[in-house]
């Protein structure tokens, strides 16, 4: 499996928190990833930093925000421009999944979780 740089935004080093189990699983299935998030600390290793730093690599965000927290990362998260985002259920946003595919950005409502465990990652 190819490595898909990944960007977990809303990262938190609470380990029964999705987004933790999430990038421990990515790092576990030889993914690197980005931790982005609001709370401090480290998770699966790599340091969680705060949503200021434009990755121009990245081919997946993984979403962990709720979309009434979202509209404030709207700019990070289209100057970023994976190849893809996941919005992981209960991070669905209609408003920036059209603005995602507006800058050619794929988007997928699923869970990273599940598509690791299935090989469709």
């Amino acid at each position: 499996m190819a490595d898909k740089k990944t960007l977990i935004l809303g990262a938190t080093p609470n380990e029964s928190r999705y987004a933790s189990l999430a990038a421990n699983r990515l790092v576990r299935s030889g993914h690197t990833i980005v931790n982005v998030g609001i709370k401090t600390g480290e998770v699966a290793g790599v340091p969680i930093e705060k949503p200021e730093t434009i990755h121009t690599d990245i081919d997946t965000i993984t979403l962990y925000v709720g979309p009434q927290k979202q509209e404030s990362l709207y700019d990070y998260i289209i100057q970023t421009h994976p190849k893809r985002i996941i919005f992981n259920p209960g991070t669905e946003n209609s408003h920036l999944r059209r603005l995602a595919h507006e800058n050619g950005i794929e988007t997928d409502y699923a869970c990273t979780l599940v598509l690791l465990s299935i090989g469709q990652y």
